[in-house]
């Protein structure tokens, strides 16, 4: 590498640049690894994994997470996950497959891990310029930012004055720290519906403030796991896919009115579902009780839009993220909280600008990060090689404009702004990639990239090594 003319950054030449070493870093970096293209690679943390990793800070992580897909249908592409895996992994299972997952491909060279990035920006020339948190300074011609969504904590604010302890549910690790209290949990995402069981198991009293209904899928099916039942038929159209789901789910979960739980506003399909069959448990069994959205604060009390109150020691708002990425906020449009880009990952402002993971979608999201790092791979080995392709591309960047809905018509919320339809999404980068004439995106694609694990790669605890490129 020979300097740039501008005094003190050090000229990486055609390399990519990748921020993050979690799941879709890791994508990003097979992806180009097996198209022959240059990369460097940086992660703040010691180790990757990224959220998955609970000693990573600032990670979601709680010692009861485990994935809300299933084992099988949620590994990598060529690369399953272990069969001795339960059907819904723990958070741990998971991050020893991902550390797994980096040393089959034999990733790690290329990582600087220890080394954050403090921001990127557009030189004269169109090429990205890149601050490392030692203050070094490093010019790619392409960034993908891999940092994922998960690390800036969204924390309602609350009329009136609260006497108790008020937090976001990142600070929260187990549910010990329940014990002996009162806990309100405000949020029923996902993970709002996790740490509401715990709460219901180990808290003196617990209660799930809800602002709306939700449709709510048991992890399983007839004995199946659910998306495993979703996939194993043929794929229905969405008039006759919604009434058999529908009528499926009332089956098995009956009315949870009952429960407490409010009517969903919004039909199936039209929002995030809840995969959570032990919340209903502990509903049905009143270790929990549900208050709607809370109005106002007050000394030990919380008051709900109901005009009910309940005494509380703790108040955890599990109320998601915001979806920053300060480090190159300027160079994304915003919309709703959500950055602007072409099939949720090609910025339509600035070149070889790209994204994995800022997408929200109805299915599991490795094998998705798999599918979006193909397509950026392939569209920089198209620039690397001069074809044709790559200006065809271009055009589609600035103008295409995919209906990727499914024909779901989502709710009209910020996080539903940028909702995908999986089935929609893989068919129609299937088409673009047979329209560009770029190779067809198979499990046997990474074969040649691989290399048998041995027990030490299995290992969590991997060596540092020092930066490299792929050419």
């Amino acid at each position: 590498m020979t300097p740039t003319t501008e005094p003190g950054v050090v000229d990486c030449g055609e390399a990519t640049c990748i921020i993050g070493a979690g799941p879709g870093g890791l994508s990003a970096a097979r992806a180009l690894k097996a198209q022959g293209l240059p990369y460097e690679q940086f992660e703040r943390h010691h180790d990757v994994g990224g959220l998955w990793d609970m000693d990573n800070p600032g990670s979601p992580i709680y010692e009861s997470a485990h994935f809300i897909s299933s084992r099988d249908l949620s590994g990598f592409m060529g690369f399953p996950m272990p069969k001795h895996f339960p059907d819904y992994p723990s958070h741990r299972q998971i991050l020893s497959y991902v550390r797994s997952f980096a040393d089959a491909y034999c990733l790690r060279g290329a990582i600087r891990l220890g080394t954050g990035v403090n921001q990127i920006r557009k030189d004269a020339a169109g090429h990205w310029v890149v601050e490392l948190s030692d203050g070094s300074r490093r010019r790619y011609k392409a960034i993908v930012c891999a940092t994922g969504c998960n690390w800036d904590p969204n924390l309602p604010t609350f009329k009136g004055e609260f006497a108790g302890e008020l937090r976001h549910s990142v600070t929260y690790r187990s549910g010990d720290e329940f014990r002996g209290k009162r806990v309100l949990v405000v949020g029923a995402g996902n993970s709002g519906a996790d740490i509401a069981c715990d709460a219901a198991t180990h808290a003196d009293r617990a209660f799930i403030s809800v602002r709306r209904g939700y449709h709510f899928i048991p992890k399983h099916i007839f004995g199946m796991p659910a998306d495993e039942f979703g996939e194993s038929g043929p794929h229905l159209p969405l008039w006759l896919a919604r009434p058999v789901f529908t009528g499926l789910l009332r089956l098995i979960t009956g009315d949870l009115t009952r429960l407490g739980l409010p009517k969903p506003d919004h039909r199936l399909f039209e929002s995030h579902p809840l995969m959570n069959s032990q919340l209903l448990h502990h509903l049905q069994h009143g270790n929990i009780a549900v208050k709607p959205d809370i109005s106002h604060l007050d000394g030990r009390a919380v008051v709900f839009k109901d005009g009910s109150r309940e005494e509380v020691d703790l108040v955890l708002c599990a109320t998601g993220y915001r979806w920053s990425c300060r480090y190159a906020a300027e160079y994304f449009e915003w919309k709703g909280g959500r950055p602007q880009l072409y099939l949720s990952m090609f910025s339509r402002d600035h070149r070889n600008l790209f994204g994995i993971g800022y997408l929200e979608n109805n299915s599991s999201a490795y094998k998705l990060f798999d599918t979006q790092a193909f397509m950026i791979a392939a569209y920089l080995r198209a620039q690397r090689d001069r074809d044709a392709s790559a200006a065809r591309f271009d055009q589609l960047i600035q103008h295409d404009q995919p209906d990727l809905s499914g024909g779901i018509r989502f709710v009209d919320s910020p996080r539903h702004a940028v909702y995908i339809d999986a089935h929609s999404f893989k068919t129609y980068l299937r088409k673009l990639r047979a329209r560009m004439g770029w190779n067809e995106l198979s499990e046997s694609f990474y074969d040649r990239v691989k290399v048998a694990p041995s027990a030490a790669a299995l290992s969590p605890q991997a060596p540092v090594r020092e930066v490299v490129s792929h050419g």
